[in-house]
């Protein structure tokens, strides 16, 4: 890890920004927030942090500003505009987005900072929440090579390992959009196969203690896999509605270069009937809700078969750090 302290202006005060947050302070590193809703980032003044009046005043002064908003407009409103990232950024100054956005709006962004003589770098993650505020996140970067070491000790600071994948920006969001989509169908496939075990009474704990003991030890299927067996999707850490964003910017990536995506478009259809049925607040794998509704199956309860523990609200925070997924 370097040493090397940056003066970091931090713009998406979210889940996952809180976390990003307090991991720079904590490296040394001074770090001046700005978010909409005001109460997020003022509550990281405790932790030392400069509370900004815009995005820009953010960015003034530092020589790198970190983004990680929700999708690909607030991204663009908190990046453009007199009071946006670009108009307080020094010429030279580097703009690192770390949110999972589309391929169109990275070149936008590349272009735009270019233009104005700054550096431009993407760089969204894997990794939930507790792993944001373990400092356990991996970075997918990809931009000009002394753009991404000038990025580097900050990236050190929250995630365990940056892989670099190129000097296009493009890039690393391709990458992470790729990455979303695998993780998007491997729920859905979960989700069926519990379907159909459950319907041949199968218990879902057992079943899962047999998939990830034997060919499906990844901590994915053990996470997701622990929310479809017991059938419980809140309190979320990544919900269904962004969920459906980034199947969605894999479709409209691939459709530009005609690559086909069949699975990604069934997956979509899947995320379009749980938002239909009114599940805007559960995890993404409340896909797996749908899967056992279609199969007529009940609603499992909690607790239920297996000596499964009743979990009370918070009981999250005792799960461990999570290492894919957003």
């Amino acid at each position: 890890m370097s040493d090397e302290r940056v003066t970091v202006g931090f713009v998406g005060i979210g889940r996952m920004g809180e976390g990003m947050v307090r991991n720079l302070l904590a490296a040394g590193h001074p770090v001046s927030v700005y978010n909409r809703s005001a109460a997020r980032a003022e509550a990281l003044a405790a932790d030392g942090a400069r509370v900004a009046a815009s995005p820009a005043d953010a960015a003034a002064g530092a020589p790198l500003v970190i983004s990680i908003l929700a999708d690909d407009a607030s991204t663009e409103a908190m990046t453009t505009g007199p009071e946006g990232i670009a108009a307080g950024l020094a010429p030279g100054g580097v703009h690192a987005c770390m949110a999972t956005i589309s391929v169109e709006l990275g070149r936008r962004l590349a272009a735009a900072h270019a233009e104005a003589g700054q550096g431009y770098v993407s760089a969204p993650v894997f990794g939930r929440p507790p792993a944001a505020a373990a400092g356990a996140l991996f970075v997918v970067a990809a931009g000009p090579e002394d753009a991404l070491g000038r990025c580097a000790p900050a990236f050190d600071a929250m995630g365990q390992r940056t892989f670099e994948v190129g000097h296009d920006p493009v890039m690393a969001n391709i990458v992470k959009i790729g990455g979303n989509f695998m993780l998007a169908s491997l729920i859905e496939t979960l989700g069926e196969a519990f379907a159909l075990t459950r319907r041949y009474d199968v218990d879902p704990d057992r079943f899962l203690e047999i998939l990830t003991g034997t060919v499906f030890p990844a901590p994915v299927y053990k996470i997701y896999g622990e929310m479809v067996a017991s059938d419980r999707y809140e309190p979320a850490g990544f919900k269904l509605p962004l969920g459906l964003k980034d199947v969605g910017l894999a479709l409209e990536a691939a459709q530009a270069r005609t690559v086909p995506m069949p699975i990604g478009s069934l997956v979509r259809d899947q995320f379009l009937t749980a938002l239909a049925r009114g599940y805007h607040e559960f995890d993404w794998a409340g896909l797996g809700r749908v899967c056992a509704e279609d199969a007529g199956l009940p609603v499992r309860q909690e607790g239920e078969d297996a000596g499964l523990p009743v979990r009370q609200e918070g009981d999250d925070a005792e799960l461990p750090v999570r290492e894919g997924g957003e």
